[in-house]
């Protein structure tokens, strides 16, 4: 097992930090721990706040302006309303 040091490098490796894109074109970047930016092409169009089990969707640009739209179980739930803004 490995120690939460080891365990949070893991995470935030640059191999882990983006993730591939998807059918729909969004890539997931991994910015925090607990969050996720949603980029659209270079354009970033919202973020993922990872809180406790469940995936808090927020619509928009930058983080302090960006409004929530959803709250979901699954990650790629929580990106859709954040693609779609709702």
């Amino acid at each position: 097992m490995l120690d939460g040091e080891a365990i949070m490098t893991m995470e935030l490796s640059p191999a882990r930090r983006e993730q591939r894109a998807d059918a729909a074109g969004y890539r997931l970047v991994i910015d925090d721990i607990e969050r996720y930016r949603v980029v659209v092409g270079d354009e970033t169009v919202g973020y993922i706040d990872v809180v406790g089990a469940v995936f808090v969707a927020l619509s928009g640009s930058t983080y302090p302006r960006a409004v929530e739209v959803r709250q979901s179980l699954v990650l790629e739930d929580a990106a859709a309303a954040v693609l779609t803004g709702r």
